[in-house]
């Protein structure tokens, strides 16, 4: 059940990065350097959920 509940946050906190990445690029250009940091951030939660997943699916509590 944590493992479900942690999945969820992380695709939560994704998605909250993903929108602050989109108003940094409407509000500063292409060039921000908080647009970047967003992405950095968004690709480190995707890590983080990859990895989650690989466990979940490995230690059987995602399987079904």
């Amino acid at each position: 059940m944590l493992l479900k509940v942690l999945i969820a946050l992380v695709f939560l906190a994704m998605l909250a990065s993903l929108a602050a990445g989109a108003g940094f690029l409407l509000r500063d250009g292409a060039g921000s350097r908080r647009l970047l940091m967003s992405l950095k951030v968004r690709v480190a939660l995707t890590a983080t959920l990859l990895c989650l997943l690989f466990y979940g699916f490995y230690a059987g509590g995602l399987g079904g």
